[in-house]
């Protein structure tokens, strides 16, 4: 009987041992987290730090872009926010879970470039950025063809700049003015009815 009852006493120590360090464990995480969201909270993010996680960069990148897009009556300090957001988007595409979003993110940031560059006294610069922006989209939907997000974005960005090859198919075949018609040529015929 006493043998038994230092065996359970031992194995209730060795679980509380072991979720007591789970615990600690956990609560390290937790604790580093909330570290991480009170800096990207309050810009304190150092830009080039070697432990800075994925999501953190995300979350810098996401940060530029939007001060870039409430920024565009100052011109560069727009392009400054808006080329180091890409550049942040661009070191985290290799990233299977952030990679989709850095790709569209950057897709509609470039769009948005587009839009202001169209709207300027040079609009014709607007066409790199949109071939870049629609190859971004492609991208996205290559890896997921549910992302109606990034199929929405990119039929619009067709419609402000379609492909060479559909502007070629759009256009309506030439009616050969001399032709004949099948349907005015025909003879009547009726088989008659039972």
């Amino acid at each position: 009987m006493a043998m038994s009852s230092r065996r359970t006493t031992r194995t209730a120590l060795v679980l509380m041992l072991l979720v007591a360090g789970a615990a600690t464990i956990d609560g390290v995480r937790t604790w580093r987290q909330q570290r991480w969201n009170a800096l990207i909270a309050a810009a304190q993010v150092p830009a080039e730090a070697k432990d800075v996680p994925a999501q953190v960069r995300f979350a810098q990148a996401h940060a530029l872009a939007h001060a870039q897009t409430h920024a565009q009556t100052h011109a560069q300090a727009a392009s400054g926010a808006a080329d180091a957001a890409l550049n942040r988007y661009r070191s985290l595409q290799d990233d299977s879970a952030l990679g989709r979003a850095a790709r569209y993110n950057s897709a509609n940031l470039l769009m948005r470039q587009a839009m202001v560059v169209r709207a300027g006294t040079q609009p014709g610069q607007a066409i790199a950025l949109i071939e870049l922006a629609k190859e971004m989209y492609r991208d996205v939907l290559r890896a997921d063809p549910r992302h109606w997000d990034a199929r929405y974005n990119l039929e619009r960005a067709q419609r402000l700049l379609a492909d060479p090859d559909e502007q070629a198919d759009a256009a309506p075949p030439e009616a050969q003015p001399k032709a004949e018609r099948a349907a005015t040529t025909m003879r009547g015929y009726s088989p008659g009815l039972p």
